[in-house]
């Protein structure tokens, strides 16, 4: 296993996004590309690597799957995008059987798994069924991304530095996601005890986070900058195993009673994978919700066939 190597599968528009932020934050010292289509890859890595001398030192290259078996952590982008309109969900009956030829090309991997298409939540599962690795191991980028969201847009209704809001979501990364209004938290303050913020707002707010992905999809035809960001922050952290603890997608075992599905909640997370998986407190509201969002996802994982 080469901790410093890094696999990327599937070079559309999210792809190529995380695989400039990894350079950009030096996060590897090799970056190994995949894409279906042929030649992308490869102009992919030779326009990467024009602008070696603006990144840290490493090295950039079109592979086929199964050279990326000794990569310390692969990113697997690929699958259709989403379209105007339509629910994450949506996009499950095309992209599960991509997951199935990935995990099946990946047989023997033995590192950790970055899962960031969507339906992303179904597809961790899915992931990890069908790959064989242990799910601590399988890993969907899940609710960081809305969770960054929500801390962008609280902290400017309030003029904060986003970094300066604890606040989180929770459940599907899509329509059934849940935010933790009791949790939140301004430095050491609750939210709700804030100068300025008014409960009867965090609807509003909520709504707007859920909705980002579409609203940036209606305008430009995809969500790619800020899922770049979030995935390369993510394997800094593991790879360097800071553990953290970040909203991510991953198959439960028995937290909130939850068996046979993934979602977001907060994990331990280190460079060897999820640690732990933690039951944070919520209100009935928020628990209902959470309950509701598990109901979303079981009823997708199973209409899909694991075999």
């Amino acid at each position: 296993m080469k901790k410093d190597q890094i696999g990327i599968i599937g070079m559309g528009w999210v792809g190529s996004s995380v695989a400039i932020s990894l350079l950009q934050k030096g996060v590897c010292k090799e970056l190994l590309l995949n894409d279906l289509r042929e030649g992308l890859a490869e102009g992919e890595a030779m326009d990467l690597n024009h602008g070696s001398s603006f990144f840290p030192t490493a090295s950039i290259r079109a592979a086929s799957i199964e050279d990326m078996k000794e990569c310390h952590a692969i990113v697997i982008t690929a699958g259709r995008g989403g379209r105007p309109g339509e629910t994450r969900l949506e996009l499950l009956q095309d992209n599960i059987g991509i997951a199935k030829e990935i995990a099946q090309r990946l047989e023997g991997y033995e590192g950790i798994l970055i899962i960031v298409s969507n339906p992303v939540d179904v597809l961790t599962y899915c992931y990890s069924k069908f790959s064989g690795l242990p799910s601590s191991r399988v890993i969907g980028t899940g609710t960081m991304l809305d969770t960054a969201r929500l801390r962008s847009v609280i902290g400017s209704r309030l003029n904060l530095d986003p970094r300066s809001v604890q606040a989180q979501v929770v459940g599907e990364h899509g329509d059934s996601e849940v935010v933790l209004w009791s949790s939140a938290m301004i430095g050491g303050e609750p939210l709700r005890d804030w100068n300025g913020w008014r409960k009867s707002d965090e609807e509003e707010v909520a709504d707007e986070v859920r909705k980002a992905a579409q609203e940036i999809i209606k305008r430009k035809g995809a969500t790619n900058h800020a899922i770049g960001l979030v995935t390369a922050t993510l394997l800094k952290w593991i790879l360097r195993g800071e553990r953290r603890i970040i909203t991510l997608s991953t198959e439960l075992n028995g937290q909130f009673g939850l068996h046979d599905l993934a979602f977001s909640l907060p994990c331990l997370v280190s460079d060897q994978g999820i640690e732990q998986i933690i039951e944070i407190s919520m209100d009935e509201k928020e628990q209902e919700g959470l309950m509701k969002s598990a109901s979303v996802i079981k009823k997708a994982i199973g209409e899909v066939s694991l075999k």
